[in-house]
């Protein structure tokens, strides 16, 4: 199996799936990509390691499908808000105080 980084990945997706994701809009998109995170989390709760390894692998190809339909470079921006830091205290590790619930 060949590595590659995201956008490499992005534009995988795009080229197999743009007519598909196109047809669906972005709406349906996005509703398709929270059902995906649900199964991601149904996967956790039950354990079964390698149903959590190919729920990942949908959510990150959903979410470049809805990324694709609004022209936004996922690699660009998760590493400008990311920089080898955390983005709130601009510290690594990341020295925030413990948040039990994301804002």
């Amino acid at each position: 199996m060949e590595l590659m980084n995201i956008k490499d990945f992005q534009d995988m997706m795009k080229k197999i799936y743009i007519h598909h994701d196109s047809k669906r809009g972005i709406k349906a998109t996005y509703e398709w990509l929270k059902s995906e995170v649900e199964e991601l989390g149904e996967a956790i709760e039950k354990g079964g390691r390698d149903e959590v390894k190919l729920e990942f692998a949908d959510v990150l190809a959903w979410l470049c499908s809805l990324a694709n339909l609004l022209n936004v470079n996922l690699e660009e921006v998760a590493l400008r808000r990311y920089s080898g830091k955390c983005p709130k205290c601009k510290s690594a590790p990341c020295t925030c105080s413990f948040r039990e619930r994301p804002r």
